[in-house]
């Protein structure tokens, strides 16, 4: 069992730890000597580091350094701009002939199991009654199970952790659902295949370990992002199963108007009210979810850091 949990560090404590590595970069500081600014994680949360002073003796060895990798820390917890950050003194890898880890206590994961979310998510494919709808939501889940079992919803924002991409998908189904109840004019077929496909190409844009880890982008990620690489897999998936371009080109503008502002990857915005409320499912999970995350460590009476995706708000936990 791990002592320190990065949800539970308080500014100024030594802490000596194994954490996951999330990303370690090497830059030069104002005194024009590197410096490692490392991204680490566990189960609890991430939190920045930064090594200095850096001799040549180490230098190769940090180097090495990668995405997924457990390394031992010894170092200060300290606060900057609001932010709790984390100086480093030492740092050696993980050997596994010495050091006895248990690794649910690194990996950051959804709530509940994978394998259950895709199990619900299918039922809700399979229930949908339009057989156009219906076999697209289903080819798409049947084909990328694997990988869906394990991989984040993003790289650093809402739902980076294991199996998030479901976990978002999944509470998205059950929102939908429920606004459909109380929107009785929405096409209940159309939110739940839109939900189900909206983020589907994050399978190809991210990259990630078996860990739910992202070290970054695909090179088509980076070039053209989810949103067209959706517009272009729909495109591919619907003329395969023989969809008729209407309903075709209906989910392609669902892909590419989820986002809602030309900002943040959407040049269109919705048209029609499926595509309208998949805009808002998506939002407010990915809020929620950040508002969730950032209070979990907080204790009550107390405000949180920083949150970067809430415009830099600072959180309060209520005493009751």
């Amino acid at each position: 069992m791990k002592e320190h949990y990065i949800a539970d560090f308080n500014v100024g404590e030594t802490v000596t730890e194994f954490y996951m590595v999330k990303s370690a970069v090497f830059k030069t500081g104002s005194n024009g000597k590197q410096y490692l600014d490392m991204l680490l994680g566990d189960c609890s949360g991430e939190i920045a580091g930064k090594k200095w002073d850096i001799g040549d003796d180490e230098a190769s060895s940090l180097t090495q350094l990668k995405e997924g990798d457990l390394v031992k820390i010894r170092g200060v917890v300290t606060e900057w701009n609001g932010s709790r950050q984390l100086r480093i003194g030492k740092l050696r890898r993980y050997d596994p002939a010495v050091d006895q880890l248990v690794m649910k206590d690194y990996v950051k994961a959804a709530p509940e199991p994978a394998e259950d979310m895709y199990e619900y998510i299918m039922a809700k494919a399979i229930s949908i009654k339009d057989e156009d709808l219906k076999a697209m939501a289903c080819k798409f889940l049947q084909e990328n199970k694997e990988h869906l079992l394990y991989w984040p919803g993003a790289m650093r924002n809402h739902h980076a952790e294991m199996a998030g991409l479901l976990y978002h998908i999944k509470r998205m189904l059950m929102l939908g659902e429920k606004a459909c109840d109380i929107y009785t004019f929405l096409k209940k077929d159309w939110v739940i295949c839109g939900v189900i496909l909206h983020d589907m190409e994050k399978l190809n844009e991210l990259l990630s370990n078996e860990m739910g880890v992202s070290p970054g982008y695909s090179f088509e990620g980076k070039l053209l992002g989810h949103i067209a690489q959706g517009v272009k897999a729909v495109e591919k998936m619907g003329t395969e199963l023989g969809i008729p371009e209407e309903k075709k080109i209906m989910l392609q503008h669902m892909i590419l108007s989820h986002h809602y502002e030309p900002d943040f990857g959407s040049p269109v915005k919705p048209v029609f009210p499926e595509a309208e409320i998949l805009h808002y499912l998506d939002m407010l999970d990915a809020k929620l979810f950040d508002f969730e995350d950032a209070l979990a460590p907080v204790k009550p009476g107390e405000f949180s850091e920083r949150v970067r995706t809430l415009d830099g708000r600072m959180l309060y936990k209520p005493t009751f």
